[in-house]
């Protein structure tokens, strides 16, 4: 099997589309909501999500990583700088635990069909190449503590084991929750090994 990941670049949209909206559904997720107000979407897109996304993938940090097994997109990470996901720079519950200049993972995608088969890994260690080729000392990802059965049927933002897996480490609890489920801040340091 060959994996390989790679930021969606807009000669790459169509593969992120594949993963995340395969029936290419307006109202369906496009996962700009982290990135963009509904103003943003109304000036980037016309009010169009799958547009405004497409414009997001033409800037200097595109918005994420698709993953390839063997040539087919199985897998999205939204993934970029902290300071550019205004989401998280305007959040009064999870906010910045140092000055750091992290990277952050808000959003993690498996394709239908290719679940448990080990794309997160993958995947997640994509993300973190990607932030540490542009100079990010560190990445983190803001998981939910689960006391069951997660529902991952779509879009998540990942539990505290598969970060484990990759390396991350808790450093702080937020005063956000997911439901009734803490939110943790887990970290990954990128400086080089």
């Amino acid at each position: 099997m060959a994996w390989a990941t790679h930021p969606v670049t807009p000669d790459r949209f169509e593969d992120f589309a594949d993963v995340i909206n395969p029936n290419r559904r307006a109202n369906h997720c496009w996962c700009v909501s982290p990135r963009l107000a509904a103003r943003d979407v109304a000036e980037l897109g016309g009010g169009d999500r799958e547009a405004a996304m497409r414009a997001l993938c033409t800037s200097e940090h595109p918005p994420g990583v698709v993953t390839y097994l063997d040539g087919v997109p199985v897998g999205w990470c939204n993934v970029g700088p902290r300071d550019e996901i205004p989401r998280l720079v305007h959040s009064r519950v999870i906010r910045p635990i140092d000055d750091v200049p992290v990277w952050s993972i808000v959003c993690v995608v498996v394709r239908g069909g290719y679940r448990r088969k080990g794309v997160t890994a993958h995947l997640i260690e994509g993300a973190a190449d990607y932030a540490a080729s542009h100079g990010a000392p560190a990445i983190e990802a803001y998981p939910v503590e689960p006391s069951g059965r997660m529902d991952v049927t779509s879009a998540f933002v990942g539990t505290r084991a598969m970060f484990e897996r990759a390396g991350f480490t808790v450093v702080a609890t937020t005063e956000a929750t997911s439901g009734k489920l803490p939110r943790i801040v887990m970290r990954r340091s990128l400086a080089p090994r």
